[in-house]
């Protein structure tokens, strides 16, 4: 069964996993919007930046996060100057590695989603006199919808599954950085394996249901789309 100390982990992690979910969301949507229809030829090189977290090792991306957040690092210091304390080791820390290391799960499917909608139509809405932003929010949102779910759902799915960023970044605080990845790993090396295989069969078992979900509705809105 869970204790405390595991019903406060599972906590964080969903509050970090929706935190930084709807964080992507806001900034990832007018990105993925503008690279699914720029012509700029150094493109790739965005693209290439956004899907660096797929190939990275996470504890090199929370090293360098690690760094720049302590009070050594330009962002930690800074912060010390303004009167503020370091991010390292605390939850904002935390959703900061988050949103990095999970943009790539957010802003392809947003991309792909908007891509695939063409400028057929939209080239129609603008002919009936629709602003540049009637056609995004009455078009390319609907017609992504698809997107957006898989966007989601992955987002916070690779959230809820992170290891090596949240622990350069975050540590292991009970109560306050420490997730359930971590709280696993804290479990297997006390040899507490009954805790151990509660808290990732849970974990085992949303994974799937929410990738299933995801299978599910895209498959029903690619049969309902004109």
């Amino acid at each position: 069964m869970l204790n405390d100390a595991d019903l406060a982990a599972l906590a964080i992690t969903l509050k970090l996993a929706s935190v930084t979910t709807l964080i992507l969301l806001l900034l990832g949507t007018p990105f993925a919007w503008w690279m699914a229809r720029t012509r700029w030829r150094y493109k790739f090189m965005l693209e290439a930046v956004i899907a660096l977290p797929l190939v990275l090792p996470p504890t090199v991306l929370g090293f360098y996060l690690l760094v720049a957040l302590g009070p050594e690092g330009p962002v930690g210091g800074l912060m010390e100057l303004l009167g503020g304390e370091p991010l390292a080791f605390t939850f904002t820390g935390l959703v900061i590695g988050s949103v990095l290391y999970s943009m790539p799960f957010v802003v392809q499917p947003l991309q792909g989603a908007f891509a695939s909608i063409g400028r057929r139509p939209l080239e129609v809405a603008a002919t009936l006199r629709a602003s540049p932003l009637d056609r995004f929010f009455t078009v390319a949102v609907p017609l992504a919808r698809s997107g957006f779910l898989t966007a989601a759902v992955l987002g916070f799915a690779h959230t809820v599954g992170e290891f090596g960023v949240v622990l350069m970044i975050g540590g292991n605080i009970p109560g306050q950085t420490q997730v359930l990845s971590i709280a696993i790993y804290d479990h297997v090396e006390m040899l507490e394996y009954g805790h151990a295989h509660w808290l990732s069969g849970g974990l085992l078992l949303a994974s799937f249901i929410m990738l299933m979900s995801v299978y599910a509705l895209n498959r029903r809105f690619s049969l309902v789309r004109p």
